[in-house]
């Protein structure tokens, strides 16, 4: 069965990874990108909705329904924020999304996307590894067709994508000469080519795994061989 996508988060880096991979992938038959803003990208497959408030689908709903797959790649950096506002970013509005997109349609593949460290006791002292362990965890519970969560380290940007984080961009910049060396440290490595390989992977295939560190993310493209 050929993939049908939503993907939110597509303007980030990850989202446009993500993206990116299914505009050339065979086994992705068609995209919806959902934006606070209008992106720049323009495909046969893509279909783009711009809405204001994630919160509030319902006005979308009957455009949701003919898609088998989601890969939700929003999210915050937890710097400058308390506790309560990095919740609602990320926890709340995940949830609100994961919910509607299953009273629409429990035929979904849903695909997180979380990072390396997450706390899935939801007990530890970092803030942002606890909102995103009670995330994960909550999302597991969901019955959806599958649920997963990938958690990767550090993610080489690759194919002309940026971040829209200043500080991160000068961090890539540094490291990009050296990519060739970095990606050999699988265990902690990846970049957005393989991310975006690894999600579409996951949907059409499946894995045994339902959280997913960098190496698991990167074993799952080269036994795929795309």
């Amino acid at each position: 069965m050929k993939i049908r996508a939503i993907i939110f988060g597509s303007t980030g880096m990850i989202g446009r990874g993500v993206l990116q991979e299914c505009l050339v992938n065979e086994r992705v038959e068609s995209v919806l990108v959902i934006n606070r803003h209008p992106g720049n990208a323009i495909h046969d497959k893509l279909r783009e909705i711009v809405l204001s408030d994630f919160f509030d689908l319902a006005a979308i709903a009957n455009d949701l329904a003919d898609y088998n797959t989601c890969f939700f790649c929003l999210g915050a950096s937890s710097s400058g924020l308390n506790e309560l506002g990095y919740y609602k970013i990320t926890y709340e509005l995940t949830m609100s999304v994961a919910r509607k997109l299953l009273e629409i349609n429990e035929e979904i593949v849903f695909c997180y996307i979380s990072g390396a460290g997450t706390d899935s006791s939801e007990k530890g002292r970092t803030m942002w590894a606890r909102v995103k362990g009670k995330t994960e965890n909550d999302l597991l519970k969901l019955p959806f067709k599958a649920v997963y969560m990938l958690r990767p380290g550090y993610i080489q940007p690759l194919n002309g994508i940026r971040s829209r984080t200043r500080l991160y961009n000068f961090v890539y910049a540094i490291f990009k000469p050296f990519y060739f060396l970095l990606r050999h440290f699988e265990g902690i490595v990846t970049d957005t080519t393989t991310l975006g390989k690894a999600m579409v992977t996951l949907a059409y295939t499946g894995s045994d795994k339902a959280i997913l560190e960098s190496r698991d993310i990167n074993e799952i493209v080269k036994k795929a061989g795309v």
